[in-house]
């Protein structure tokens, strides 16, 4: 060994340029591992994998182009996106030393929803999720559920199941041979014997999946936001002819062997949003004030075969079966900052969890122009809220989104729009926000464990002072009422567009109608197995609503609907 070594030596000795070089070589590999190092470390970190938002969307990508601009232009994007940390909401009383807001533990992103209810039988469970309908023949030359399927071989479980198909919309799920679930709107097979779903399923082992050629079918109970779907079609309805049809769905064509597919796909190519079956006519078209969808009839008005399909309707020549295309409806989808600052800073304010950026969602698309944040969001400003990045008091939105409350927070807005969610159900919104994101879920280990608790007992007081110092030192103040919202989006949409001083077009409001869900719309089934409220938690936040209450009727403003109010025990 010592051979070999002494001749290197010896070599570098006569040549110290080669030695410097292979020094300089060396230094240069280890600098790069460390760097590459750091930024593996970084990418494992933060909301978007701890990329900068602007990265994330392509936007560097994109300006390193070829005409010579690529250097300056990277040089811009990188001083912008050198933000300070956004500020964090919370409740007030839990703000640390310099104004600091308490911040939980670890998220857990991973859900373990359906680990918790391994064990139990599916068959047994009715608490508002799916009921179990019974065992199926299933003929693989024609489907009992005739929808969307998938297989998995090692882990398919009921639940997993069920969740996907509600995630589509679909009415009813079914699994057989212990790996294979199905989804439907309409069962289209004769019952079997219960001794023939006796498989087991492949991800556990206490329930029964179905059998050869057998289906385990559920009916699932969806949630208001859900809708039903035929292939990649959302079901909107059995509506009443229009007065002038030709006005209001100008496409028209008859088509033999009439089927809900036919008509989808014509109205699909022709690039409108509505396909309308009326017997052997398809007719396409956009929603407008000729043909508004919002008076619906009884579905069995519309009950007739269609010629095509035998379990599907197709109307007739007075009602029509209307259901909406995957054509995007660009009437609302224009968005752009003000063209002059705006002289009044409107306020769009609310607890987490009760539907703020749903309804800047909504705002956007009736008005045409973005929204502000009174904080900054990267995963927001990526789905396309691009005041996200414009300072708060720039003038240049049409409103500002806060969750702050507080004497001096709130009299630096000159009006607001208040909005208030049942605190049930805001106060879970905004628990499966801060486990899971978005449209994400908190897991099961953080339901059960003590973080449910004392985000119940922080947050909870929180709701209720939120909306009485918004109520207390607002100038100009407009409550929403974020279930009214949902039940009659067309006119409080309407009254929120004029309350922020813009004309009304209706033609827009019943394209943002279309596409009111948006990109924030968690799935419609995915409920818990028990009540996460104690019978304390419920008296103290019935207390809590009954303060609400009191407050708004004091501003002459009707109480809290009726789904807030204590239940008689």
């Amino acid at each position: 060994m010592a051979r070999p070594l002494l001749k290197i030596q010896r070599y570098f000795r006569r040549k110290p340029v080669r030695f410097f070089s292979f020094i300089l070589l060396y230094l240069t590999a280890g600098s790069l591992v460390f760097l590459h190092s750091g930024f593996v470390g970084d990418s494992s970190t933060g909301g978007n994998g701890g990329r900068d938002p602007l990265v994330a969307s392509g936007i560097l990508n994109r300006v390193a182009s070829s005409d010579g601009r690529g250097v300056g232009m990277m040089g811009r994007v990188l001083k912008d996106t050198r933000r300070p940390t956004p500020r964090r909401y919370g409740p007030p009383w839990m703000k640390g030393a310099g104004g600091k807001n308490w911040e939980g533990r670890g998220v857990d992103y991973t859900s373990s929803w359906n680990r918790a209810l391994k064990g139990r039988n599916a068959k047994d469970l009715d608490d508002g999720r799916a009921k179990y309908i019974g065992c199926y023949i299933d003929d693989t030359a024609k489907r009992a559920l005739r929808g969307v399927s998938f297989f998995d071989y090692k882990k398919m479980t009921v639940f997993r199941c069920q969740d996907n198909c509600a995630e589509r919309g679909y009415l009813y799920s079914g699994l057989e041979f212990g790996a294979e679930c199905y989804c439907g709107h309409k069962i289209q097979a004769p019952n079997a014997s219960e001794s023939e779903c006796i498989m087991q399923c492949k991800g556990d082992k206490g329930n029964l999946c179905g059998g050869a050629n057998r289906l385990s079918i559920y009916r699932l109970e969806l949630s208001q936001e859900s809708a039903r779907h035929y292939g990649s079609a959302i079901f909107k309805g059995c509506f009443h002819r229009p007065d002038n049809v030709t006005l209001a769905l100008p496409i028209s064509a008859v088509i033999q062997n009439m089927s809900v597919e036919k008509c989808v796909d014509m109205c699909t190519e022709k690039e409108l949003s509505l396909a309308v079956l009326a017997g052997d006519r398809c007719l396409c078209g956009f929603p407008t004030p000729h043909f508004s969808l919002h008076e619906m009839e009884d579905e069995d008005m519309c009950l007739h075969r269609c010629h095509g399909e035998e379990f599907e309707s197709c109307g007739n020549d007075e009602y029509f079966v209307v259901y909406q295309t995957q054509v995007q409806d660009n009437r609302c989808m224009d968005r752009r900052f003000l063209p002059t600052r705006s002289k009044q800073l409107i306020a769009l304010a609310s607890f987490p969890g009760a539907g703020n950026t749903w309804a800047r969602h909504l705002i956007e698309l009736a008005t045409g122009f973005y929204t502000g944040s009174y904080y900054f969001d990267g995963s927001l400003y990526n789905k396309g809220f691009k005041g996200e990045r414009d300072h708060w008091r720039s003038g240049r939105t049409i409103c500002i989104k806060t969750h702050e409350s507080g004497k001096k927070e709130i009299e630096a807005f000159d009006a607001s729009i208040v909005m208030i969610r049942n605190p049930y159900k805001a106060l879970m919104a905004e628990f499966n926000r801060k486990y899971g994101g978005h449209i994400g879920f908190a897991s099961q280990a953080h339901w059960r464990g003590k973080e449910w608790p004392e985000f119940v007992k922080n947050y909870a007081p929180w709701w209720a002072s939120h909306t009485r110092d918004w109520l207390r030192y607002g100038r100009n103040v407009h409550v929403v009422h974020f279930e009214e919202l949902k039940r009659d989006l067309f006119s409080k949409l309407k009254d929120m567009v004029l309350f922020l001083d813009l004309e009304v077009a209706e033609d827009r409001l019943l394209c943002v109608e279309g596409q009111k869900d948006g990109k924030f719309k968690r799935s419609g089934l995915r409920k818990l197995d028990y009540d996460p409220y104690t019978p304390e938690m419920r008296t103290s936040i019935d207390e809590l609503v009954m303060t609400v209450d009191a407050s708004l009727k004091k501003r002459n403003m009707a109480g809290v609907p009726k789904e807030y109010r204590p239940t008689p025990r």
